[in-house]
């Protein structure tokens, strides 16, 4: 398809914008476009050629999650995140105030390559710092998906019963998120000293990805508070969906209405709503999680699957008529394809990978954002997102294709060859730029998810069950880890 004319672009200046949760990049119009013409032709040869060893793959990918590390440990040991080019530290939850989220992130990553001395340091840091009672307000979501589930996959890897103690000490402290609500949707923010709440209008994403966590801390403690207010809430949502079984974006926890009505799954910020569904179904059998999946997925197929040049695509739309609203894509829903695969729908999972890929054919670094309908790359940053090497993972898992590997391999190279200094790795600024612009962060999920994926495809690991292994939104290892 031709790229619009400027004034045909203006004319979609009102449909509605796409943010995605983690970065808050608009994907729609606020941000000003640039051509995807301008990239270089695809190359599908890059995909046939042949690949080193597996083991030696998993020495590069290995060798790299290390000199990522010992950046870290170098310029912000104890602090949340790491500025790598200037060599400073960055506080992700509260200003002035440390989590060592990267720390946490990094646990069971470090268990399976078998950094023993990086997990014993790492888990002596936590349990003697990490402290679940600061007085300031937690965003809730990023507190279950990171910290709540860095100290269970630290836990089931070492065994240590400190880290699942600190673990439950900080789930009671989010809990008044859920019990707090009058219709047990949660707040976006407590405070882990006061119990206070705030933020009544979370998005999708924030509602549903806990079941994972608080179901596997039920599991573990006996305790099922956990698990029923992370099901409660799936419950209050899925009770407000449309006649298509579409669901909106965002939603009030006090009043139940939708606050933002558009569908826009598998897009942020609703994504990891719909991927805890199947996963909690993997993780604790229970069938309604199954079959709440299957209803809003055959939904989402059916109203906002659409191809394009042979390319398939989800478009947003109206969840009551399915108008379209927008034609804007997210790296983040990139995990989408892999779930799909994962969830029965093999074929569209595959179908929707190869879209990602064609991306990357173009871009050796994925961008942020891409409008399929007008051929545009509407966020050219790209910040260290691991979703496209996640379906990576798991539709080798799946398939045993070892086309899957090669895509995963160039991915690897191309966050090598371009986002690499030598205080370990960074975000860009623009990918489209040459040479590319470079920030300044390693996200703590980097620790968590990248080269965890990576390595998971090509290392033998002794410490991980490739057959049963299941791994949260944030690539937490909560089924699979074999303690050694």
């Amino acid at each position: 398809m031709r790229p619009l004319s400027p004034a045909a672009l203006r004319a979609r200046l009102p449909r509605r914008a796409v943010l995605g949760a983690a970065a808050a990049t608009t994907l729609a119009t606020a941000t000003p476009a640039r051509r995807a013409a301008a990239a270089p032709p695809p190359t599908a040869a890059t995909d046939r050629a042949a690949l080193p060893s597996d083991a030696t793959i998993a020495r590069q990918v290995r060798a790299e999650f290390q000199h990522s590390w010992e950046g870290y440990k170098r310029a912000a040991w104890g602090y949340d995140e790491v500025r790598p080019v200037s060599g400073r530290h960055n506080d992700f939850f509260l200003r002035g105030r440390s989590f060592g989220l990267s720390i946490v992130e990094a646990l069971d990553t470090l268990y399976v390559m078998q950094l023993d001395a990086e997990v014993k340091r790492s888990a002596d840091w936590i349990e003697k710092h990490l402290d679940p009672a600061v007085d300031g307000d937690i965003h809730v979501f990023e507190a279950v998906i990171r910290l709540v589930g860095g100290l269970l996959a630290g836990h089931l890897c070492t065994g240590r019963p400190k880290l699942l103690k600190r673990c439950r000490e900080l789930t009671d402290r989010l809990l008044p998120a859920f019990t707090a609500s009058p219709t047990g949707i949660p707040y976006t923010r407590v405070n882990l000293r006061t119990g206070a709440v705030s933020g009544s209008t979370p998005p999708l994403a924030e509602v549903g990805s806990n079941i994972l966590e608080f179901g596997l801390l039920s599991q573990l403690t006996g305790d099922g508070r956990y698990y029923d207010a992370a099901k409660g809430a799936y419950r209050a949502v899925l009770e407000r969906r449309s006649s298509l079984d579409l669901l909106g974006t965002t939603i009030d926890v006090e009043t139940g209405r939708w606050v933002d009505y558009t569908s826009s799954a598998p897009n942020p910020p609703v994504d990891s709503f719909y991927e805890y569904l199947w996963a909690g179904w993997e993780l604790f059998g229970d069938p309604e999680l199954r079959d709440w999946y299957r209803l809003l997925t055959d939904a989402v197929l059916r109203e906002q699957a659409e191809r394009r040049d042979g390319l398939l695509w989800f478009n947003q739309v109206d969840p009551d008529t399915g108008e379209l609203l927008g034609t804007g894509q997210s790296e983040l829903g990139a995990f989408y394809a892999g779930l799909l695969a994962r969830g029965g729908d093999r074929a569209a999972g595959e179908d929707y990978y190869r879209s990602w890929t064609a991306l990357l054919d173009r871009y050796p670094v994925l961008p942020e954002g891409v409008d399929f309908d007008a051929e545009e790359v509407t966020s050219a940053r790209n910040d260290l997102r691991p979703e496209y090497v996640n379906s990576s993972f798991d539709l080798w898992r799946l398939t045993g294709n070892a086309t899957y590997k090669r895509s995963a391999y160039r991915y690897f190279q191309g966050l090598r060859g371009h986002l690499r200094v030598s205080g370990g790795y960074t975000v860009a600024a623009d990918v489209l730029a040459k040479p590319m612009r470079l920030g300044d962060l390693t996200p703590g999920y980097w620790f968590a998810e990248n080269p965890k994926y990576l390595y998971l495809m090509f290392a033998d690991s002794p410490r991980f069950d490739r057959r049963r292994g299941l791994l949260s939104t944030e690539g937490k290892i909560l089924r699979g880890a074999v303690r050694r």
